[in-house]
């Protein structure tokens, strides 16, 4: 793998070293944080050799693998200092600023939690085995060692925010510090004042709100001291104001409503377990497959997180996610035996190796999301796992992917077979999968050949209704139709403003603004045009309709006219969603060509499968 070349392309892909605002990585992706996420060239970066695939939510994710770390590093080399400055922001939903913020303020934090975290089983685990006392001296300094990350997680997180406000992260850690001191802390548990007025006794170690909070109020302090202060003094006069003001901001105001957020917050999660016990784990765990190919599963982070540093374990996300990892190999181990195409066997077996330990990406986006059977497969097993795993009560006590080599995480001193707990419940996940995918497993039959070769007579063929290039609905950018909430269909994106009708049928709707219309096929089926996303807003401008309701219309017929240019230059998106409507769940075959015109067949539906 050419890391530098892979790590070139994925840059000129999402817009260049200027339409990045914040870069980071997990241990699988790519995290960009863009100016204008419309530019990225998604199609592009599919294609470079090493992605995995590309998911745009509140970041722009692009799946590596194991090799992240290194094609991140090239990526930091390329990009250094020609970032987009603090205030170069895109128009955001909030919830789609405050998860950017969360996955970028946690994410980074795992490695050290993970790394300490496992340390601190492993040393349980030699305790176990008779090969370390736990009443030695080795044994209680290297646990304080693995404790580290977790007691001082408000200085780390004091960076990480930091970096995300592009402010000082040492002033940020000065701060957060000041918080921690031995003697502060002492001080608070006796009961303490500050210019005459009580502060609440509050232990700041394995607190994040707290610090968040402290860093976000920082950050704001030193632009605005900045600002003001002459150049000559700014050195020391910006660190010491921000300092003397937002210490004790957060001793009286900010870490008392950092510590009930961050209290109540893990309150909320173990209420639900409380109340739904093992079903709440097996609906995550089935859940999950969706969660992590969005990304959405780094929400939990902060969950995990505060759990660990509130009650120093947590019960339902990484026994959920246990389940769902060992369900992906499983599963991919199924197809490895049953599949008879060599290239599919090779991915399965390297996608099933990687999920067994932890890594679930290559697995997700090279077999499960490709093959619904494999999909069903993993839920099932995952469904099945979680529900034993949340019966067992297995508790994890590190935050990292649950895999073969970290089942250390499990070790308890209190509950001695958690352990045992969780490897039942990892036998189980891989057991249901594993049957489930090896009975559904149906080798994948490219259906546009088998028709060409067939020349099935029960196929009604539509021609494309536009000239541009064809692309997936589900990867339209619009839920309601990449869903597939209105019915199947495909989508293209117009290289010339005309639509022409498919097949021959009757006009059955013209909509008042003439962006989109509806079209009875003889056979009776009925299609949705939806010319651009959003259109509806230009109430008819640049569009012009040639037929009306009730019309007869032939192959090829003009049925409207818009103007794409001036479409594109008001920013809309002109993506046409060509959308069976009815009948519902009707087997639909969507052609090879990448690029169509009205002369050329687009899809074909089985008649058969109409009348069934």
């Amino acid at each position: 793998m050419d890391e530098k070349k892979i790590a070139s392309e994925i840059l000129e892909a999402v817009g260049g070293p200027s339409n990045i605002s914040h870069l980071e990585h997990c241990s699988t992706r790519l995290r960009f944080t863009l100016v204008k996420d419309e530019i990225v060239d998604a199609e592009k970066i599919k294609k470079i050799p090493g992605v995995l695939g590309v998911n745009q939510t509140a970041q722009t994710q692009i799946i590596i693998g194991n090799a992240v770390i290194e094609v991140y590093n090239e990526l930091q080399e390329m990009i250094k200092g020609k970032t987009a400055k603090s205030e170069e922001k895109k128009n955001q939903k909030l919830s789609a600023v405050v998860l950017d913020f969360v996955i970028s303020i946690f994410q980074p934090l795992i490695p050290a939690i993970a790394g300490g975290g496992i340390l601190k089983s492993v040393l349980m685990l030699l305790n176990l085995v008779g090969v370390l006392d736990k009443t030695t001296s080795t044994y209680q300094i290297l646990t304080f060692v693995g404790d580290a990350p977790l007691y001082f997680l408000p200085m780390l997180v004091a960076i990480t925010t930091a970096n995300k406000m592009k402010v000082n992260n040492l002033v940020a850690v000065s701060a957060i510090g000041g918080l921690l001191i031995p003697g502060l802390t002492t001080m608070l548990a006796e009961g303490t004042s500050l210019f005459g007025l009580s502060l609440q006794n509050i232990n700041y170690a394995y607190q994040v709100f707290p610090a968040i909070l402290c860093t976000i109020s920082y950050a704001y302090l030193e632009r605005f001291f900045t600002k003001i202060s002459p150049k000559v003094i700014r050195n020391f006069f910006v660190p010491m104001m921000s300092l003397l003001i937002v210490v004790p901001l957060t001793l009286f105001v900010l870490g008392p409503i950092g510590f009930t957020f961050g209290q109540g917050f893990a309150s909320v999660i173990m209420a639900i377990f409380a109340r739904f016990g093992w079903i709440a784990v097996a609906l995550l765990a089935a859940f999950l497959p969706f969660m992590v190919v969005t990304g959405m599963h780094k929400a939990m982070i902060p969950y995990v997180i505060t759990s660990l540093g509130e009650t120093g374990k947590e019960l339902i996300y990484n026994a959920a996610s246990l389940a769902h990892n060992i369900a992906e190999s499983g599963a991919c181990f199924a197809v490895t035996l049953r599949s008879k195409d060599k290239e599919m066997k090779a991915t399965a077996v390297s996608a099933a190796i990687s999920a067994l330990f932890g890594i679930t990406e290559p697995a997700l986006y090279g077999v499960t999301i490709l093959h619904k059977r494999v999909l069903y497969s993993v839920m099932l097993g995952s469904l099945i796992g979680g529900a034993t795993v949340g019966l067992l009560g297995v508790e994890a006590y590190v935050a990292v992917g649950p895999g073969l080599a970290s089942l250390s995480m499990f070790i308890s001193d209190e509950l001695p077979r958690n352990l045992m707990n969780a490897v039942i419940g990892l036998v189980v996940s891989f057991a249901a999968s594993f049957i489930a995918a090896f009975i559904l497993w149906k080798e994948p039959v490219d259906e546009m050949e088998k028709s060409e070769s067939t020349k099935n007579e029960n196929e009604l063929v539509f021609n494309a209704p536009l000239e541009g290039k064809v692309l997936p609905l589900t990867e339209v950018k619009d839920d309601v139709f990449s869903s597939k909430m209105l019915g199947d269909g495909v989508a293209i994106v117009p290289t010339k403003g005309e639509l022409f009708s498919p097949i021959d049928g009757v006009i059955e709707m013209v909509y008042s603004t003439k962006h989109a219309l509806g079209l009875k096929a003889v056979d009776g089926v009925e299609i949705l045009f939806h010319i651009g996303i959003d259109t509806v807003n230009l109430e008819g401008k640049y569009f012009n309709s040639f037929v009306t309701e009730g019309q007869k219309v032939s192959q090829g017929e003009l049925l409207l006219s818009f103007d794409l240019e001036k479409i594109v230059a008001e920013g809309f998106d002109p993506t046409t969603m060509i959308v069976v409507t009815n009948p519902k769940n009707v087997k639909l075959t969507v052609g090879k060509q990448e690029e169509v015109n009205k002369e050329l067949p687009l899809f074909a539906i089985d008649r058969l499968g109409m009348e069934n």
